[in-house]
């Protein structure tokens, strides 16, 4: 059986009829729900918080944000759906955009963020001057500069495959993300993945470090990249790193210097 992503971009896949038979469904209501429940359980929030919910479709997730006690803003790129989650009296604020070209949100906005199987769709790309690493990096730095210093995010998705799986956990540590990989049911077709990623540390929210939040969890596997993706600085140049992590700071809200010709220059030595 062919993954949906396969077929059809999302925005065209879940078109009026899909997103009615999606969202009346006894089954995937159930099934969203629980990975919901699961996502929350994760982010261990200190009590009532902000929370994104990227791929919002219908409003089923935000339905489990409701009943906790949060208040959401979701995000999704199925007008369809998005149509749905209004007749269905959502409560969460809703925004029609697509994840792969970032998070457009005002830097420090939330607590956390949540995301049910939507994730993947970001490994697809519609046509050849659009890649899944560029839409994956749009999104996980975009991600990054909408939550506050110490916030969490737990996305739920589906990967076709260790690629996919390595790519997507790749952009979010590139990012800046501290990250852990969660697996339910490992053993069974019913498998499936949580991306547990954490913002900096401090704050009441920061909790517990990304490594103790999901240590003793049957399936869990740490992701530590940064450190080897600081030492070998991707090839880079030291001037193309400096640009680089200047960039990174502008989207997170930083002041920054203004680049000049003098940026990343070896100096020589003065007596």
């Amino acid at each position: 059986m062919s993954r949906p992503e396969d077929t059809l971009p999302p925005d065209l896949f879940y078109n009026d009829s899909e997103a009615q038979k999606y969202t009346t469904s006894s089954r995937i209501q159930s099934i969203q729900a629980s990975m919901t429940q699961r996502c929350l359980e994760l982010l261990q929030l200190p009590g009532p918080s902000f929370i994104l919910d990227i791929g919002c479709g219908s409003g089923l997730s935000g339905e489990i944000l409701d009943e906790a006690g949060h208040v959401w803003v979701g995000m999704d790129i199925s007008a369809s759906m998005l149509a749905v989650a209004i007749d269905r009296d959502t409560t969460g604020d809703l925004l029609l955009a697509d994840m792969g070209q970032g998070v457009p949100f005002r830097a420090g906005t939330f607590d956390a963020a949540v995301s049910v199987s939507a994730v993947q769709w970001l490994c697809n790309a519609e046509s050849s001057d659009v890649s899944p690493q560029g839409r994956l990096s749009r999104f996980f730095d975009g991600l990054y500069a909408s939550l506050k210093r110490g916030g969490k995010a737990v996305l739920q998705f589906y990967p076709k495959n260790e690629l996919q799986r390595t790519m997507i956990t790749g952009a979010a540590v590139k990012a800046g993300f501290g990250a852990g990989l969660l697996e339910d049911d490992p053993e069974t077709k019913n498998r499936k993945v949580y991306l547990v990623l954490t913002v900096g540390s401090g704050g009441e929210l920061s909790g517990l470090d990304i490594t103790d939040a999901v240590q003793g969890m049957e399936g869990v596997e740490v992701v530590d990249e940064r450190r080897r993706h600081t030492a070998t600085k991707r090839g880079e140049t030291t001037k193309e790193w400096i640009l680089r992590k200047k960039d990174r700071d502008r989207r997170k809200g930083k002041v920054v210097k203004k680049d000049s010709k003098y940026t990343g220059r070896k100096r020589k030595i003065q007596f």
